[in-house]
């Protein structure tokens, strides 16, 4: 019995070992036909041995090797092995770049189509190169959008300093007050340097360095964490609640991304399959953290968990609103997810957007 035993655990080990081997020789392209090409580059910014090779997006190769240059102002020189079903692809005019995952990811090259017209490659040909970006480049072109955007600010609380003395001036009609109001070109200096702190704090919030930090919190812009949002909850009690605990649906206990979404699903079935008047997706947070931090934290991911519910269960999106409760004592230290059913009779409460544009207008 203990000889069948052992033989079975050898035969398991030979089989998982195979299937390993398969497995990195499959990745390094070891059982694939494949044509070897070149690429130069002057910096090759972290690249490897080993590296995936794309055609189009596609795992399609990998790096064979990386070889320096023979002296100081030559290129360095990377060979590349691509699988033979994209030569009809791969042309003399397809370029090489060296690409990352994410921001400091792994690093891959990228090689290009090329045109119908454009000759075959043969074995051992060199293919045009793009320099890759590098991340201090982008560090600088930062830098310098960030000293724009002090240098503006600067400028504008120059300007504020002076408001008191200027608006005493033009409630007297005299001196410089007089000189403000009607110096044209002072007024377009004024005004062109709010204009380009605005552009200048736009183009930073989109920043390809900057852009995630937004979009790991559940949003790029703060107005949308108020287009679906009521000002409280119905007075009617609710038909149906669903309630999650917060540090179960997220990522991490500071950001909006969903880690298990499924759990939302037996609310989000719920509603597909039941008629209701309203769904209130209603976000709260421990006592801990800045007030108006966690405020806008549990507006951002009540937004993220209604647009689950939207996309993947066939709701009427205009009857399921979103309120951010920020801090609540009954909440727990890590917060809590409540989705909770009105019935069809339930008093609708109006959201930031409708309220903005039924305000009274002011006097004129």
């Amino acid at each position: 019995m203990s000889t069948f035993r052992l033989g079975i655990f050898i035969v398991a080990t030979l089989t998982i070992l195979g299937a390993a081997v398969f497995l990195i020789g499959n990745n390094q392209m070891r059982f694939h036909s494949t044509f070897h090409v070149r690429a130069d580059f002057r910096n090759v910014s972290g690249l490897v041995n080993g590296a995936d090779v794309r055609v189009g997006g596609v795992h399609m190769g990998t790096v064979r090797r990386i070889n320096l240059p023979g002296r100081p102002d030559g290129p360095v020189d990377v060979e590349i092995d691509l699988e033979s079903k994209t030569r009809n692809l791969v042309k003399k005019d397809s370029v090489a770049a060296i690409r990352s995952e994410g921001l400091l990811g792994d690093k891959y090259v990228e090689v290009s189509f090329g045109s119908p017209d454009s000759p075959g490659l043969r074995d051992g040909d060199i293919i045009q190169s793009e320099p890759p970006l590098e991340f201090s480049e982008l560090v600088k072109k930062t830098d310098q959008i960030l000293d724009s955007a002090k240098a503006t600010m600067q400028k504008f609380g120059a300007t504020t300093e002076n408001l008191e003395s200027i608006s005493a001036k033009i409630n007297s009609g005299k001196g410089t007050a007089g000189a403000l109001v009607n110096d044209k070109k002072m007024y377009q200096a004024a005004t062109a340097a709010a204009t380009s702190f605005q552009e200048d704090a736009e183009a930073l919030k989109h920043n390809f360095l900057l852009r995630g930090f937004f979009k790991k919190r559940g949003y790029e812009d703060s107005v949308d964490l108020k287009k679906d949002e009521i000002s409280g909850l119905p007075r009617e009690a609710f038909l149906k609640s669903f309630s999650y605990d917060a540090s179960k649906t997220f990522d991490k206990a500071d950001t909006a991304k969903l880690k298990n979404h499924k759990m939302l699903d037996e609310a989000g079935r719920f509603l597909e399959e039941n008629r209701f008047g309203l769904t209130v997706v209603a976000v709260s947070s421990g006592m801990r953290g800045d007030t108006d931090k966690e405020r806008t934290l549990t507006q951002a991911r009540a937004m993220v968990v209604r647009e689950y519910l939207i996309k993947n269960f066939k709701l009427d999106d205009t009857r399921v609103k979103t309120l951010g409760l920020g801090k609540e004592a009954d909440a727990g230290d890590a917060g809590k997810v409540e989705i909770l059913v009105y019935a069809s009779g339930a008093t609708r409460t109006q959201s930031g957007r409708e309220q903005a544009s039924q305000a009274p207008e002011g006097p004129k």
